[in-house]
């Protein structure tokens, strides 16, 4: 790793600057800015260790609200991890992490489950019930968590299934289809309770790069329609080139860079660049 990265790695907060990031052009030409300046999930100084495995050591993330965030980095890093920590599943040895500002782990149990319906989550495969069929999985939070009707229910699930294109595959299951439609299946169940943060873990794997980004066009459009807050995470590069507003590097359980898409393609850093042009020479090695 390279001194200024390292540096980065042992003392940086990132904070993200008070504005949107430029991403996409209006019809006039004008960068358009995606973000608010706030933020509805913050990390603060967390550390999570299994065993004697230092998972995440120190990690400080802000994520603006209303924009597309990417945290990248190589395998064993805390990606994954720090999803089931924003959403109250791993509680954090040290530190503090916060949804809307309030710090879930001072809360009672009862209210992070209530606080846990705010999030809809894309899991890597989808995270379909084998049992269920396509429109009883996207149903499925609905009839859990609310006290709507079976004919409000179908009008929400028709809907969403509708805009993923899984129109004609409502009565198949999750074995009938293929890996694409599990995922979009998926992101349907995950919207379906309006929620205010989406959190996709490893979104792109085992896609062909076509359907990788058919998946990144679908997300882009219903981020563009619904807002949202929504955290990819992702070794995808041209996932993170395509769809983020800001991304975010992690190595070793740290933050190496956070910032504006455009800044981290930009990159001077050798351990930045190399990571995102996937170069073999560099500070990153197999270890």
């Amino acid at each position: 790793m390279s001194t200024s990265a390292a540096h980065r790695a042992e003392e940086m907060t990132a904070t993200l600057p008070a504005h949107g990031t430029l991403r996409g052009t209006s019809p006039d030409g004008e960068r358009q800015v995606a973000g608010n300046g706030t933020h509805s999930m913050e990390v603060r100084d967390v550390h999570k260790t299994f065993g004697d495995f230092k998972v995440l050591q120190g990690m400080n993330l802000n994520f603006v609200d209303d924009a597309i965030t990417t945290v990248l980095g190589p395998s064993g890093t805390g990606k994954s991890v720090l999803i089931k920590h924003l959403v109250g599943l791993l509680e954090p040895d040290r530190g503090e992490v916060l949804i809307h500002g309030q710090n879930i782990w001072d809360i009672s149990e009862r209210d992070r489950y209530e606080l846990r319906k705010k999030f809809g989550v894309l899991f890597q495969d989808g995270a379909l019930f084998g049992s269920m069929n396509v429109y009883d999985n996207t149903a499925f939070p609905l009839r859990k968590h609310t006290h709507k009707t079976e004919k409000e229910i179908s009008d929400i699930v028709l809907q969403r299934l509708h805009e993923v294109g899984l129109d004609k595959a409502l009565r198949k299951y999750p074995s009938e289809v293929s890996g694409g439609m599990r995922k979009r299946a998926g992101f349907a169940r995950a919207l379906v309770m309006d929620p205010d943060i989406v959190l996709f873990d490893e979104p792109d794997s085992g896609l062909d790069p076509v359907r990788t980004s058919l998946l990144n066009d679908l997300i882009l459009e219903m981020h563009s329609q619904y807002k949202g807050t929504y955290l990819l995470v992702t070794h995808d590069i041209r996932t993170a080139r395509k769809v983020s507003d800001y991304v975010g590097l992690i190595w070793k359980g740290k933050v190496v860079h956070y910032g504006e898409a455009e800044g981290a393609f930009n990159s001077t850093d050798p351990f930045v660049r190399q990571f995102l042009t996937g170069d073999s020479a560099g500070p990153l090695g197999m270890d």
